[in-house]
């Protein structure tokens, strides 16, 4: 990854402006830093969420808090909990979306 911004960033979460998103079921509550040519998420998704759309885009996932699931395209599906990470190339070929039963807060890097 060539990270292209500022030598050096802090980023105080608390004076990032925190969104609402729906999904197909639940909701996440998302406070977002875009830094140069990555951008930077706190991710906190409600019990029941599932995704309403398939993601290509690539991430860096670390799991907080919860467990979290990653249905693929294919049909396969990953499974996080507290403490774990994964990484999504930026494909079409593995398009996912996210869905728990519990609740999950994240740290998504893409």
């Amino acid at each position: 990854m060539q990270i292209i911004s500022e030598q050096f960033s802090a980023i105080d979460w608390d004076n990032v402006p925190i969104t609402r998103h729906s999904g197909e079921t639940g909701f996440i509550w998302s406070r977002t830093c875009e830094a140069g040519n990555i951008r930077i998420r706190l991710v906190e998704f409600s019990p029941g969420f599932k995704s309403d759309h398939w993601c290509c885009r690539g991430h860096i996932i670390h799991l907080l808090d919860g467990e979290m699931k990653f249905e693929l395209k294919d049909g396969s599906r990953v499974r996080l909990i507290k403490g774990m990470s994964c990484c999504f190339s930026d494909s079409k070929a593995i398009a996912h979306k996210s869905l728990t039963e519990t609740g999950a807060f994240l740290l998504i890097i893409d």
